[in-house]
């Protein structure tokens, strides 16, 4: 895929044309380069995102999955929480890994952007006029990636794998289906996590 190609099909994954997205896109391009590895098919990489909820990192997070192939539904991808533009990727299969930030004085320059001033006045990402947006995003895909990226040494890291559970079991309450793993004893009976914390 171009470059082009990755960011219209990021784009259309994340719902709207924003400048932090395509940031996350190319710091999970510049990770798999680093490492010397392939967007993940399974669970060959693992995706740790430091970043948070209610701001930026959130689009520069969907950006990051895009690119490597760490999603939740493969269970390959987890927030870390620290709300830091940054993460680290892991090489599964060698147990290598690379970490990777935005550069704090670009991050810093970015958050004056008309854009983020834009959305600071409660407009849409989607609203934000082309003129605004649309070289924003130009710059970002065409950054050195030295520019904005601070990226560490490739470095060894423990890889813990756990087999993937596929038995299932009805709780004892409510009938729904559970992952057996995930099965609670209450009353002397197997339940679903929400039916064990019920008063009912």
């Amino acid at each position: 895929m171009s470059l082009n190609e990755m960011l219209k099909g990021a784009i259309e994954f994340h719902g709207h044309k924003c400048p932090a997205m395509p940031l996350g896109l190319r710091a999970g391009m510049e990770a798999l380069r680093v490492l010397g590895v392939e967007r993940s098919k399974d669970k060959e990489l693992m995706l740790l995102s430091e970043t948070g909820s209610g701001h930026a990192t959130g689009c520069f997070l969907d950006g990051l999955m895009f690119a490597t192939g760490c999603t939740y539904g493969k269970g390959n991808a987890k927030k870390l929480y620290y709300h830091k533009p940054a993460f680290t990727l892991i090489d599964m299969e060698r147990g290598r890994a690379v970490r990777v930030a935005l550069k704090p004085e670009f991050f810093a320059k970015a958050l004056q952007s008309p854009f983020v001033q834009q959305r600071k006045a409660g407009v849409p990402p989607q609203d934000i006029a082309p003129a605004i947006t649309d070289p924003l995003v130009e710059r970002v895909m065409n950054l050195p990636p030295d520019e904005f990226l601070k990226v560490s040494e490739v470095f060894d890291y423990a890889v813990e794998k756990t087999p993937g559970v596929f038995d299932v079991k009805p709780c004892a309450i409510c009938s729904e289906m559970v992952f057996v793993d995930k099965l609670v004893e209450k009353d002397g009976k197997l339940v679903c996590i929400p039916c064990s914390q019920s008063t009912k």
